[in-house]
């Protein structure tokens, strides 16, 4: 018998395979559990605006995908319904961010999560509040989908 532990980390191995922009940005998952996750991200060169620090884009999407895999806990896929984002210290290429997100509440097909992005010493980047609503397709729909499309598991 599957867990839900197990469950949500065989969705989220299967959703991670087919996430292309995450694998391109080299992000890692360092952790999954159901209603957590943590996920990191080293800043390159190429990651940085004009004013040489991070891409305030590039930590959104490092906080939207721990907020993805918090979210998606069971069978049924979870997207987000939206997520503001507050910047809190600059970072530069060579650093580690480490995004952390917690669901806080689920109300019927709606929920809550928080996602706390840090740097390698601690300090918090960013703070992103994310809603998430829960779809009536299942994670085996979605894996059809991407398939029909000739979406490849990420190299």
């Amino acid at each position: 018998m599957t867990s839900r532990l197990d469950g949500a980390r065989e969705g989220h191995r299967a959703m991670m395979q087919r996430d292309r922009a995450s694998a391109a940005l080299g992000m890692v998952v360092e952790r999954d559990e159901p209603g957590t996750a943590v996920v990191s991200m080293v800043v390159r060169e190429d990651m940085t605006n004009g004013f040489a620090i991070t891409h305030g884009g590039l930590v959104f999407a490092l906080a939207d995908t721990a907020f993805a895999l918090a979210c998606n806990e069971d069978e049924r896929v979870t997207v987000a319904a939206g997520a503001d984002i507050a910047f809190l210290k600059a970072t530069h290429a060579g650093q580690t961010l480490t995004a952390s997100a917690v669901r806080r509440v689920v109300a019927g097909r709606g929920g809550l999560y928080d996602v706390t992005v840090t740097d390698e010493t601690g300090d918090v980047v960013a703070e992103l509040r994310g809603r998430s609503l829960t779809t009536d397709r299942t994670s085996a729909d979605a894996s059809a989908t991407a398939e029909s499309l000739g979406r490849r598991p990420a190299s």
